[in-house]
């Protein structure tokens, strides 16, 4: 069994090729701008370890993991035109450097390439990997539409917003897993526990994903401190701080949340901190990551293969970028 950062090395040497023609240049120089970012690439190398965890990695892991780093970036490219976004891991987002018409065609050609590499694979298992790439695409755009959506709802429950990110970031993760496992001839019941693994550490990795956004280091995190606040996002945070803060308190997020003062960002932060928002996310993080790992008890192999998802699940939720 390898560890995340030795098939990350792998993964990225293979997938330093280029995939697209050479025709056209003005709609594939963006994808090449993009993916030339880098990233951490955690999803196409969690079909690699989802297939290691039960045999040896099976040659067309590296497509099909290539399927989801498309996939991923597409939807990044595309949330990034939604969200108004200026920066995207320290660079300049694609819609702010080449326009937002091109940004979207750019996305969709990614997409195309995506499914593809998929095509590629081995009829006796394509299917099934193309059925749970399909649900899952479907449901992260589900999840991107109802995060749109909550931006105008004055309140959001945490229920809801737990299940919208189950959608949006989750699944993928957990998909990716799945789909490593049935090429690693993996039983169904093993698959769906490290699916439930894959679920519930995604959930982790965004609650740290919000924590990082308010809290975090810009210089270590790559994108705008503050940005779901200035965009109104119904963040982890935010729903929690407006549960439990002060009437004087609400009243003044649910002002600052109609307006944009040039001081937004640090007001809001200030009642984040009063409330004891950071210390509430870092419990409700490491829950998600206790119910992860009990999943990931369950799958029946060998203690030893699962090190290496130990070890992946421990730098998704202390990661600082």
């Amino acid at each position: 069994m390898q560890a995340f950062d030795t098939l990350s090395v792998r993964f990225n040497e293979y997938f330093s090729i280029d995939h697209f023609p050479t025709s056209t240049p003005t709609l594939y120089d963006p994808n090449r701008y993009f993916l030339q970012m880098g990233g951490k690439r955690v999803r196409p190398v969690a079909v690699l370890m989802g297939n290691e965890l039960f045999d040896q990695i099976n040659d067309d892991a590296w497509p099909v993991a290539s399927a989801i780093e498309l996939f991923h970036n597409f939807t990044l490219i595309h949330d990034d035109i939604m969200d108004e976004a200026p920066l995207r891991r320290g660079m300049v987002t694609v819609h702010q450097k080449y326009g937002s018409s091109t940004a979207l065609l750019a996305g969709d050609v990614m997409l195309v390439q995506a499914y593809d590499y998929l095509n590629r694979i081995d009829t006796s298992y394509s299917q099934r990997i193309i059925n749970i790439f399909n649900i899952t695409a479907r449901q992260v755009c589900e999840g991107q539409q109802l995060d749109m959506d909550f931006e105008k709802l004055e309140n959001v429950s945490l229920q809801d917003y737990l299940e919208m990110i189950a959608l949006k970031t989750s699944v993928l993760l957990a998909a990716s897993l799945k789909i490593g496992a049935v090429l690693g001839g993996a039983s169904k019941g093993n698959a769906l526990h490290l699916y439930e693994f894959g679920k519930n550490l995604g959930i982790a990795f965004q609650i740290q994903d919000d924590y990082l956004d308010a809290f975090g280091d810009p210089a270590k995190f790559g994108k705008q401190v503050g940005g779901d606040i200035l965009a109104n996002k119904k963040t982890f945070l935010l729903i929690h701080a407006l549960e439990v803060a002060s009437d004087e308190q609400k009243a003044v997020l649910k002002t600052l949340l109609k307006t944009n003062p040039s001081d937004k960002v640090e007001k809001v932060l200030e009642i984040f901190k009063a409330c004891k928002v950071d210390q509430w996310a870092n419990e409700l993080k490491e829950k998600y990551y206790n119910d992860a790992m009990y999943h990931l008890d369950e799958i029946a192999v060998m203690s030893k293969r699962k090190e290496p998802l130990v070890g992946l699940a421990k730098f998704l939720i202390q990661r600082e970028y």
